[in-house]
């Protein structure tokens, strides 16, 4: 495939946008080369302003779980924004989806709208603090919640010290309220919560991790932080941006039978755009103003066009019966279609998977926190990369991040995949 007109649209967006994008994991810095501009998308492809096609396994890294330009939300989109795209006053439809999403989902009586998962997740987190009047956050190396400062934090020099930050820009102020455990691993866990007893406010965690790969929780990890947190008093605060009304109507806590305090989502809520939400029970969200003291507000939070797209959207799930169990057979198609190829050319590699989402790891030990994703082979990573991008395969330009399946994918299409990785596996 040619990428001449992508190539020439990178270096014209360098002038004016730092790196040339509007966030980072799509400058192909992982994987080298250049970034593809997409020009229009539909179903399960995307077109590139090359006019070539690709099968899509990143669906606008998630929301798009029907399929690209998904036509209830289009059309929902279209009539709204016929009456106005803004005007920072409350609509009838906030009231009907917010009310859908509280059906849909367990353990919830109210939620609130706002912008993006990031300030979901800040939102959440200062709610969580407030509540508890407490001031540390426990969290989890490999887990992204977001840019916001509390949660750019690396590993302190010890297992029960507070972190320090990793981006310029973030305090020492601000890590030091910032503690990081292990992902699945639950003692890690304990020994903070004994090093820091009567501190923490919350344990924040995305129950299925995506921003190492797909990672599930292993049996009997989430139940244990629910305990942990009931017996310390700490809010419990699952991170569905990607996993909410994607795992399931009701997400992971659905899937997994397990109740959080706190859930944030995004992603699918908004319909492919830009939405997020955090909700809980109503003793806690009452907390927030103009009821409570914790102060959370947003002068768009709430816009009509990405409420109308959100509802059509929770709409289609809610009325389809069958769309998370064609989801889940469809990504277990592609995996059993992954590991026969891969396996045939000889390639050490591991597959994470749940529901509609996985990841292929490049190394042949399992995976199950930040440390064993970083194992795999980054090399062949970039190069399997390429060679779908060059057969029309479009997954995540990082190693460190899950592919998402809509339900607009075929079985032939899966097919072209499996029939593509087995094709580039030999070159590997």
């Amino acid at each position: 495939m040619l990428y001449k007109r992508s190539s020439a649209l990178f270096a014209e967006a360098e002038k004016v946008i730092p790196g040339g994008v509007n966030s980072p994991v799509r400058a192909f810095k992982a994987v080298g080369g250049t970034p593809i501009f997409a020009k229009s998308a539909k179903g399960a492809y995307v077109f590139d302003e090359d006019g070539n096609r690709y099968i899509d396994y990143i669906n606008s890294w998630g929301p798009m779980i029907l399929g690209h330009a998904f036509p209830p939300v289009v059309d929902a989109v279209i009539e709204k924004a016929k009456l106005g795209t803004s005007f920072g006053m409350p609509t009838e439809m906030e009231t009907q989806i917010a009310a859908l999403a509280i059906k849909m989902v367990p353990g919830i009586d109210k939620i609130r709208f706002v912008n993006s998962g990031t300030e979901a997740c800040m939102s959440a987190i200062r709610l969580a603090r407030g509540f508890t009047k407490k001031d540390k956050i426990i969290k989890f190396a490999g887990c992204y919640h977001g840019h916001s400062d509390s949660f750019l934090i690396q590993a302190g020099s010890g297992a029960v010290t507070f972190g320090s930050p990793n981006s310029p820009g973030v305090t020492q102020g601000t890590a030091k309220d910032t503690l990081l455990a292990k992902y699945n691993d639950i003692e890690s866990v304990k020994a903070l919560v004994e090093a820091n007893l009567g501190e923490i406010a919350a344990i924040i965690i995305e129950p299925v991790a995506g921003n190492m790969g797909c990672i599930p929780p292993k049996e009997g990890f989430l139940e244990s932080l629910r305990k942990i947190c009931d017996e310390n008093k700490i809010l419990l605060i699952f991170d569905e941006v990607m996993t909410g009304f994607r795992m399931a109507r009701g997400g992971v806590q659905e899937l997994l039978n397990v109740t959080a305090d706190i859930v944030t989502f995004g992603k699918v809520i908004g319909g492919g755009l830009p939405v997020g939400a955090f909700a809980a029970r109503a003793e806690i969200m009452n907390y927030l103003a103009p009821l409570g003291p914790v102060y959370q507000a947003g002068t768009l939070s709430g816009n009509p066009l990405a409420m109308a797209a959100g509802l059509a959207m929770l709409n289609a799930l809610e009325n389809d019966n069958s769309v998370f169990q064609r989801l889940s057979e469809k990504t277990i198609y592609l995996e059993k279609g992954i590991h026969k190829a891969l396996t045939a050319n000889g390639i050490a590699f591991t597959i994470n998977r749940l529901g509609s989402m996985i990841s292929v790891h490049f190394d042949p030990n399992p995976v199950f926190d930040f440390q064993t994703a970083s194992n795999g082979d980054n090399e062949t990573f970039k190069k399997f990369f390429h060679g779908l991008l060059q057969e029309g395969i479009y997954i995540a330009p990082s190693a460190y991040e899950t592919w998402f399946i809509s339900d607009a994918l075929t079985y032939e299409d899966l097919d072209f995949t499996i029939s593509a990785i087995d094709k580039v596996a030999k070159k590997l």
